[in-house]
């Protein structure tokens, strides 16, 4: 298996992943699920304790969620994962504190919403210098061979990379850089469940990557519940499938561009 992707398993099944995560994809709640009356009791005597793992977990077992937050389908799809990011539950309790009972008992009657503006937050997120440089434009990345990333929009990176990397894809890029002398580019995916939409983004990703004859390293920078150990499609195409591509998390990309 790929050096990085096995890394990256390693990360989310052993540490506070999500909880780290979430520097990267800070996304905001503000959501729904629905109500059973039996697990309602404890949900009230879990609320009143301050008692967060319990909170939570109570409230995973409900049809709907109260609060819509990405993070919230790995929970549910892996909850040992609920005792290795403290800093997760005790965000998402606090959310829930401040909405108080009632408030959660009619968010939790509602139906749910499911729309996820998270693309942009990975740019975001680089051009905070969390990779040790600031992004530059196209002129500035152009005019030197020191390392760089490139700042400009998906379809600007294409161009670029149908120009000078004999990318061919019909597809806008997330990452562009130049280190060590070698280019990178890659799509940046933060997957939060299994099936529809999320398999077509895992399937552009894996696209980028097996593109031929691209004058570049190609990188998928994949996070979420791919990571998740067991039988799940996802899982056993990341560490079968393609377990010699270069699949890894956010949470590693700079590691993995310096060691290029």
């Amino acid at each position: 298996m790929n050096y990085w992707t096995k890394l990256s398993i390693d990360f989310a099944n052993q540490r506070n992943y999500l909880d780290e995560l979430f520097q990267i994809y800070p996304t905001i709640p503000e959501g729904i699920r629905d109500i059973d009356k039996e697990i309602w009791n404890k949900i009230e005597k879990s609320f009143e304790k301050k008692d967060n793992i319990e909170l939570i977990k109570m409230l995973l077992g409900l049809n709907l969620f109260p609060i819509k937050d990405s993070y919230v389908a790995y929970l549910k799809r892996d909850l040992s994962s609920i005792e290795r990011n403290p800093n997760t539950i005790n965000r998402l309790c606090g959310r829930l504190y401040e909405m108080g009972l009632d408030k959660i008992y009619e968010k939790c009657s509602e139906p749910k919403e499911t729309n996820r503006q998270i693309g942009p937050l990975f740019k975001r997120w680089l051009k905070k210098g969390s990779l040790g440089i600031a992004p530059v434009n196209i002129f500035d990345f152009e005019k030197s061979k020191n390392n760089a990333i490139l700042d400009a929009s998906d379809a600007e990176m294409q161009s670029w990379c149908k120009k000078n990397l004999n990318y061919n894809r019909d597809k806008g890029l997330d990452f562009v850089g130049r280190f060590n002398g070698k280019y990178i580019i890659g799509e940046a995916k933060f997957l939060t469940d299994f099936g529809g939409h999320q398999n077509t983004q895992f399937a552009d990703a894996i696209s980028t990557i097996k593109s031929k004859n691209v004058k570049a390293i190609k990188i998928a920078i994949l996070d979420g519940v791919l990571y998740i150990k067991g039988g799940n499609k996802m899982y056993r195409d990341v560490t079968e499938t393609y377990k010699e591509e270069n699949i890894l998390s956010a949470l590693l990309l700079r590691d993995f561009i310096y060691s290029i």
